[in-house]
């Protein structure tokens, strides 16, 4: 077990939007130490929800420094089941689904499971558009990712 107490503890909450799934779409993140905030969004021409929720979530742990004790909040059982129930089964099976081909969003996977292992992560859901406001204003700027790319 890692010892949380010598890291920066750290909260990143995320949120993926599509216009049409597929269609444009754009993921936002909040990185959360101590009392600041640091806000990122952006967008992709042609993709999915599932895979602007995931890139919430890299995009948010690209942004850390260095090691950090880390929860992050997602309204995506997709991301917060994958990384916690499905991910060691998908990678025993190197990601490869039954009738040969890649599982989808394999990339994206394999990305996240890579800065997984950099940091100790705790994976939280949220309910979706219920008033939490972090997940709120995460998904106000997953839409101003949309938007960047309409």
């Amino acid at each position: 077990m890692i010892d949380t107490n010598n890291y920066t503890q750290v909260e990143i909450f995320t949120d993926g939007a599509c216009s049409g799934n597929p269609g444009p779409g754009g993921w936002g993140a909040i990185l959360r130490w101590r009392d600041t905030d640091k806000e990122f969004f952006g967008g992709e021409e042609e993709t999915t929800n599932n895979r602007m929720e995931l890139q919430a979530v890299i995009e948010g742990l690209k942004a850390l420094k260095k090691t950090c004790s880390v929860t992050i909040y997602t309204d995506s059982q997709y991301v917060q089941k994958g990384m916690t129930e499905w991910l060691e089964s998908w990678k025993a099976k190197n990601f490869l689904v039954k009738g040969g081909g890649l599982r989808a969003n394999h990339d994206l996977w394999r990305e996240l499971d890579g800065l997984n292992q950099t940091h100790q992560i705790s994976w939280q859901w949220v309910k979706g558009h219920a008033g939490h406001p972090e997940n709120e204003r995460a998904d106000e700027l997953a839409r101003q990712g949309v938007d960047l790319v309409r």
